[in-house]
């Protein structure tokens, strides 16, 4: 049994894929036996951090404090988002820097950093308005390998997978198939 945390970033409260997409995780982690929690992003109320100051400073957010103890008990993340400007959205990266403070996901020393949630996984699973292909082909995924690489890894997570849907606009079969292969990796924990 697998302890899965999934992390909705959708910054939308409405109806949208990724929130089918992330319930669709859950169920087929539960459905398999994994224990799973859930937190949708847009629904946490925290302020964007404007002060360097403030990032070595602890957090007192009740939703904040909530996520940080949910890292801490997850064997497996999931972050399931939407492209946006070649990247996660900014309320996604908001979240993280308010759980990255007083060097939460990661020790810093002479020595380097030290991932403090070494021994976890990762899949980050994105939604994008282009062909996923063209996204990894002409821009190279930089914005998911920067949050994989200098988010994630640095936190010590591995390995970072990734799912890519590409060219989500419309619905029907195309969105069918979508979520049922993201509820096939919630059963695997994948």
């Amino acid at each position: 049994m697998t302890n899965v945390l999934v992390i909705d970033g959708h910054p939308d409260r409405g109806a949208a894929l990724c929130h089918a997409l992330a319930e669709a995780y859950v169920a087929g982690a539960r459905e398999a036996g994994h224990q799973t929690r859930l937190i949708r992003v847009a629904d946490a109320d925290f302020p964007l951090l404007r002060r360097a100051a403030d990032f070595e400073t602890p957090p007192d957010n009740p939703a904040i404090l909530e996520a940080r103890e949910d890292l801490v008990w997850a064997s497996h993340v999931v972050f399931v988002f939407p492209l946006w400007l070649g990247g996660a959205p900014s309320i996604l990266r908001g979240f993280l820097e308010q759980c990255a403070r007083a060097q939460f996901l990661a020790e810093i020393s002479s020595r380097g950093p030290r991932g403090k949630l070494r021994g976890k996984s990762a899949r980050m699973i994105v939604t994008m308005g282009a062909p996923s292909l063209f996204y990894r082909l002409v821009y190279g995924a930089f914005g998911l390998r920067a949050i994989a690489k200098s988010i994630l890894g640095f936190a010590g997570l591995a390995p970072v997978r990734s799912t890519l849907f590409g060219a989500i606009e419309g619905q029907g079969e195309a969105q069918a198939h979508r979520i049922a292969r993201v509820r096939e990796l919630g059963i695997a924990a994948a």
